[in-house]
């Protein structure tokens, strides 16, 4: 599965991706900065951490759509036309069931926990439901199109992404518009409005499915008995990890409000946009990658898998450090030039989270690999009860009266033993040594993070702090991260290939 042919289209996808993400970055960014002048601190903080009590119902949904697009995977590799229709079939069918059961929690817990439990001013409970439903709304809708959402990518095309992204940034970017028009509560206006695009996004995503690929026309929603045990089965581990990813991301938001209230939450808002944009870098090549990975083991060919689990791993790591290694150090000034006004917390924030976002880069190939093998139980388990640790652990440092930023570091700490632990439970069980990938990957990666890292600081520490040396800092730090790339993490055919790259694109020129 390493052919020319697969290197093509994966190099084809990416760059669709890419162009797709840079659109919703420029669109993202421009809108979060009137969001928060429009609606406040506090307002922006309600949004956030009330959506994000609806993300944590989401774990059944997250499981289930990575359990359809490994399914999907493994018949397409095996061409069996017949298979993928079942799986798309049993997995609506399992959708809908979801859908129901969130439903059920939402309309129940997520709202007396919302009413009983949060830390928002009872002035702004009511505007704080009305996101809540919006936010409930839009998500049983994601739930029922996830099965079309894994069709497109099961069969690379990636180009739909792209196209429809245009559509959806220009709709979020006449959200903006309108919402400094309605003179109604801004919260519940803005809330409303992100409902109606999410949902008309979702439905154009179906429209296409049902328009190019076969097994999604006349689709029926009668399981087939074999499929739904196995797809149920691998999900029910996958349920562990994705609730401990959960507990990293929207239960500490949680954990947050309650002990210091939905100021904070703007802030951790903040620093959760900024870093998801770094980490689309790497969630963009490996959507592009991951097909190909799951198709190399269901043919067999373990040679073409160990390739490209290292070749993504290392590109992984290159692609976040590219924009994490300039952000840290010129994170002040970009907050200063992005937003009028910069919450408490929110540089230390984006500080901490863009460091684990560096240690967990290369994460996304072993775990795809190890999804693959379909033996999962005790991988996710362990990886799960890591994860879990970090909700008490915060609560105990904030009892203890630690600050907010605390609970970022102990995530720092668990992300990077839940990457030490992936690398000693994937390879084996995948048949690549360990020692390969630590050589060929993190000997490489580390040795160029240290000299990108210390030369940026060295730059960053002898220049004054004004607009025209923090741009300095910036472009300095970029070449030397993209040399350090190049000429260390870069192994000697990929390192020919960029060159040739940049020096056809140089003549063109």
């Amino acid at each position: 599965m390493t052919s020319g042919y697969d290197n093509k289209r994966l190099v084809k996808n990416t760059i669709l991706l890419y162009a797709r993400m840079l659109l919703m970055m420029a669109i993202s960014l421009y809108t979060s900065r009137v969001v928060l002048s429009t609606l406040g601190v506090d307002d922006y903080g309600i949004y956030n951490v009330v959506g994000g009590i609806v993300v944590v119902l989401s774990f059944l949904n997250v499981s289930m759509a990575g359990a359809t697009q490994r399914f999907m995977n493994i018949e397409l590799g095996k061409e069996d036309e017949g298979g993928l229709r079942k799986v798309l079939s049993t997995s609506l069918f399992i959708h809908i069931i979801i859908a129901g059961i969130v439903l059920l929690l939402g309309e129940t817990l997520g709202l007396w926990f919302l009413n009983s439990q949060m830390n928002i001013a009872v002035q702004r409970l009511v505007a704080a439901n009305w996101v809540y439903q919006c936010s409930l709304l839009s998500f049983i809708i994601t739930i029922i199109n996830v099965p079309y959402h894994a069709t497109i990518i099961a069969h690379e095309q990636m180009s739909a992404f792209a196209y429809i992204s245009i559509v959806e940034a220009i709709l979020k970017l006449l959200v903006v518009f309108l919402l400094l028009l309605f003179p109604f509560d801004k919260l519940i206006v803005y809330a409303i409005l992100m409902t109606i695009v999410a949902c008309g996004i979702r439905v154009i995503y179906g429209i296409y499915c049902e328009g190019h690929f076969a097994e999604c026309r006349r689709i029926s929603i009668v399981p087939d008995r074999e499929y739904l045990h196995s797809m149920m089965t691998f999900s029910g581990w996958t349920v562990f990890g994705t609730l401990g990813a959960l507990s990293h991301t929207n239960g500490i938001g949680i954990i947050i409000n309650i002990f210091f209230g939905v100021a904070v939450n703007a802030a951790q808002g903040i620093a959760n946009q900024v870093i998801g944009i770094v980490n689309q870098f790497v969630s963009n090549f490996m959507t592009a990658l991951k097909p190909q990975i799951i198709k190399a083991y269901a043919s067999g060919d373990l040679g073409g898998m160990h390739s490209l689990v290292k070749k993504g791993s290392r590109m992984g790591i290159s692609l976040v450090a590219i924009f994490v290694i300039p952000l840290y150090f010129e994170v002040p000034f970009l907050l200063n030039v992005w937003l009028t006004e910069v919450p408490e917390y929110t540089v230390t924030f984006i500080r901490i989270i863009l460091l684990t976002s560096l240690s967990s880069a290369y994460a996304h190939p072993l775990a795809t690999a190890r999804a693959a093998t379909g033996i999962i139980r005790n991988y996710q388990i362990v990886l799960t009860i890591m994860a879990w640790m970090h909700l008490p652990l915060a609560w105990l440092f904030f009892k203890l009266g630690f600050e907010p930023p605390a609970a970022m570091i102990i995530y720092l700490v668990i992300v990077n033993i839940e990457q030490i632990y992936r690398i000693f439970n994937v390879c084996p069980a995948i048949g690549l040594p360990v020692a390969e990938y630590v050589t060929e990957v993190l000997g490489r990666c580390g040795l160029m993070l240290v000299v990108a890292f210390v030369s940026s600081y060295l730059i960053y520490s002898n220049t004054q702090r004004d607009m025209l040396s923090d741009i300095i800092v910036l472009c300095s730090s970029c070449l030397i991260v993209g040399s350090s790339i190049i000429f260390i993490a870069l192994k000697r055919t990929e390192r020919t290939s960029v060159l040739k790259m940049i020096k056809s694109r140089g003549s063109r020129n």
